[in-house]
């Protein structure tokens, strides 16, 4: 079984000029799953939604081309694609020759399924041409909630607390405060996260400081969104959860996962402003 160590992270790496797939390093989400209480069928639907800005390829008469390609990774899909060896993947294509655009997409198709192990959405946009819209997660800030801290790691599910008592709620409250790090190089991840729940009232102050707690917590993105769900969902239990989170560019691209209770829409992909 592959594991994140294995991975180019955090290794000097040599760009190949050629189309090369086997680039493509997956990582299998059960045994981070297993840390959390996760075993048998998912507590949650979901998708990763990835988007690509540096992809380029050759056409026919060797001209370049470039696009912007927009990645979508079931929850359900037994592994999830290491960044940076899709960020190599991805420049194999560089000197490339290919027919066009549709070529392009039925192999990303092809070779970003195999490593999931599941169907891959893949979009593309050809430049010029409309890119990935620009918005803002909806909902209300709790960034400016009255708070102390003094826990950065690891998360602390205690600070979540419910309200059963109290009149019921549907509410979207927003951070952008949340940081993680790469479980093997120890960067930074930044990312804005909405959450949004019906059910009994989340105290604010708790879910910030619970949030806030991910601020040295070493994952890799939808292994955080995951755990922000099961938290909530165990803590809190809310009739109805959607938990969304958009990371900063890195290398190239941004990996934004959802994880929510059955019967809800995907979220617009739109780009916020840190992106």
């Amino acid at each position: 079984m592959t594991t994140p160590h294995d991975s180019p992270l955090g290794r000097t790496v040599t760009f190949g000029a050629d189309y090369d797939p086997s680039l493509l390093f997956p990582i299998p989400r059960a045994p981070k799953r297993a840390e959390i209480g996760i075993a048998g069928a998912l507590p949650f639907v979901g998708v990763d939604i990835w988007n690509a800005y540096e992809l380029s390829w050759l056409d026919p008469d060797g001209r370049p081309r470039v696009a912007v390609a927009t990645f979508r990774v079931p929850a359900d899909s037994p592994n999830m694609v290491e960044s940076k060896s899709l960020k190599l993947y991805l420049n194999s294509y560089n000197q490339t020759h290919l027919a066009g655009a549709d070529a392009l997409r039925e192999r990303l198709a092809a070779d970003l399924g195999g490593a999931a192990a599941a169907t891959v959405g893949v979009e593309l946009r050809p430049l010029p041409g409309p890119g990935v819209g620009c918005g803002e997660l909806e909902g209300e800030s709790i960034d400016e909630v009255p708070i102390s801290i003094g826990r950065y790691a690891p998360p602390d599910p205690d600070a979540l607390i419910a309200h059963p008592r109290r009149p019921r709620v549907e509410e979207t409250l927003v951070s952008r405060a949340l940081r993680s790090n790469c479980p093997v190089t120890g960067q930074p991840d930044w990312a804005d996260v909405q959450i949004a729940y019906a059910g009994a009232p989340i105290d604010r102050a708790g879910l910030l400081r619970y949030l806030l707690s991910y601020r040295l917590h070493d994952d890799f993105h939808e292994q955080c969104v995951e755990r922000i769900f099961v938290d909530v969902v165990r803590r809190c239990a809310p009739e109805r959860l959607s938990v969304y989170a958009r990371y900063t560019r890195r290398g190239g691209i941004d990996i934004n996962p959802w994880r929510a209770t059955a019967g809800q829409a995907p979220p617009p992909n739109l780009r916020t402003a840190r992106q």
